[in-house]
């Protein structure tokens, strides 16, 4: 049994670190012999990996036929011939996505050159968008790109706060997701100790406090339906203070980017993971960083 792993790029080096029985490395794409492994900084994970011998290229589309309906191609060696190869099949063209999305319900298959005669593929992956990454069409309103982060979330999550919603971000400057949440939500909660932008700050249902998001208390503030964050900070003073939070309100729903100085720390990563029905996972969107979520 063969799996593949493509790594976020520039973060090659994290799943080197943790991916053991590695049998291949195309570009970004690991493989490795045994079951799925769980990688936390993995864009998409190739499933039951096929590793198919061809003679032509009209041979490998037809194998590939047999295996799948719509394939994307990882480029990496013998481009012109995978290309060649790719013309012949249903492809998954990427393009840019509006948010609020559904996700892509097609299965996506995946598949790469080792050579002229041998390719990789996969007809089912982790991701319903190729290689992982997930292109929206951006606006030009919010004063930095981080918002990418919380829409891409969201989406993967299938959810998002409702217009009779509550929202607490803490760590909101310069006010990124603030804008964001406001597009969703009854009211927006922004915390930090440095201001947001104003024209974020003045949009209807946004209110600002300009504190330590830390020193904020839980009974102070039930009507949050949801709890969101981009601070940096150590991810186990966040954990803390999310602990002291759901102890107060059980249901609340977070999406929190766990974010680290220098090496992940993979210990207090399963001590987030101990949250039941939490997950975390690596966004196209994140750098060395990941996004925790809990979702009720």
């Amino acid at each position: 049994m063969l799996t593949g792993y493509m790594a976020p790029e520039g973060l090659e080096h994290l799943i080197e670190k943790q991916l053991t029985n590695i049998v291949d490395k195309i570009g970004r794409l690991f493989i490795a012999e045994g079951p799925t492994q769980n990688i936390l900084f993995v864009q998409n994970i190739w499933y039951d990996l096929k590793k198919i011998e061809f003679t032509s290229i009209g041979d490998a589309a037809k194998q590939l036929k047999t295996l799948g309906k719509l394939w994307s191609l990882y480029p990496v060696l013998s481009v012109r011939r995978a290309s060649l190869i790719a013309d012949k099949l249903s492809y998954f063209k990427s393009k840019l996505i509006p948010f609020p999305s559904s996700l892509p319900t097609s299965p996506l298959g995946a598949w790469t050159l080792k050579n002229e005669n041998i390719l990789y593929a996969s007809a089912k992956t982790s991701s319903p968008f190729a290689q992982g990454e997930v292109y929206f069409q951006e606006s030009k309103e919010p004063p930095s790109r981080a918002y990418l982060k919380l829409w891409e979330a969201l989406t993967l999550l299938e959810t998002r706060p409702s217009l009779n919603q509550v929202c607490l971000e803490i760590g909101a400057c310069p006010g990124s997701w603030t804008w964001a949440l406001q597009k969703m939500a009854k009211k927006v909660i922004a915390v930090d100790r440095a201001p947001i932008v104003d024209s974020i700050s003045n949009l209807d249902g946004v209110v600002f406090l300009k504190k330590d998001a830390f020193s904020l208390l839980p009974e102070d503030y039930k009507d949050v339906d949801w709890v969101f964050s981009d601070v940096i900070c150590y991810p186990e003073k966040l954990l803390e203070w999310v602990l002291k939070w759901l102890q107060v309100n059980p249901k609340l729903n977070f999406v929190c980017t766990l974010k680290f100085q220098g090496s992940c720390d993979y210990r207090i990563v399963e001590e987030f993971l101990k949250i039941p029905n939490s997950k975390i996972f690596h966004l196209f969107n994140n750098k060395h960083e990941l996004t925790w979520a809990l979702v009720h």
